[in-house]
């Protein structure tokens, strides 16, 4: 039975947090508001909890899971990031950006892409998500909470847990999200290719003409 949280958008209760914050250190799966949509999160060095993150997703070691940073200075310890890699960074973080980045010593293999050494990489717009990796001190590791079968991201804190309650052992109800996933910018490739357009506008990044 997963444990539920009502929290605040704007200011939410540290307490409730740092309970959800303990669930994500002892291994637990937890579903959290983002700035795009309700994300399946877990901690970064869990391999058991990364496996099971894909499992309830039902994806496999392709999909590319996101790292969800505090700032760009965090972003640049898991991702080789160049001078003008950056650039563009700064103008989509904090937002609804997901950047695929090569991915440093300091990203699990197993959670990279396995043959590019990829990994994406965002900044979460969203006083839920900033509270809970403040509390943790390190990246969450993330994937949109699209149930299996569907394309759309749930967006009911109440169903997410009706759902998945046997699966997951956390949600954080903050209210409705945008209901929009994020834009994808794959800054390996020069010039970098947008992969999906989402609720980030290209045009921030100066990439609207080349689309």
């Amino acid at each position: 039975m997963s444990q539920y949280f009502e929290v605040h958008p704007d200011n939410p209760q540290p307490r409730l947090l740092k309970q959800a914050a303990q669930i994500l250190h002892g291994g637990g799966i937890a579903a959290i508001p983002t700035d795009s949509s309700y994300a399946l999160v877990c901690h970064l060095d869990d391999k058991a909890a990364a496996e099971s993150l894909r499992r309830i997703r039902g994806v496999d070691d392709k999909h590319h899971l996101t790292l969800l940073c505090r700032d760009l200075s965090e972003l640049a310890s898991y991702a080789r990031v160049d001078n003008k890699q950056y650039r563009l960074l700064k103008l989509g973080t904090p937002g609804p950006f997901t950047f695929i980045l090569e991915a440093t010593k300091e990203v699990p293999r197993r959670v990279s892409h396995p043959s590019r050494r990829t990994i994406g990489l965002r900044v979460p717009a969203h006083a839920v998500t900033q509270t809970l990796l403040d509390m943790l001190g390190q990246p969450l590791l993330a994937t949109t909470l699209i149930a299996p079968g569907e394309t759309e991201p749930m967006n009911e804190a109440s169903e997410i847990r009706d759902r998945f309650q046997k699966l997951i052992q956390a949600v954080v109800d903050a209210g409705a999200c945008p209901m929009q996933p994020t834009t994808v910018v794959d800054l390996t490739d020069e010039p970098p290719v947008l992969v999906r357009r989402g609720r980030g506008d290209p045009a921030l990044l100066g990439l609207s003409e080349a689309f």
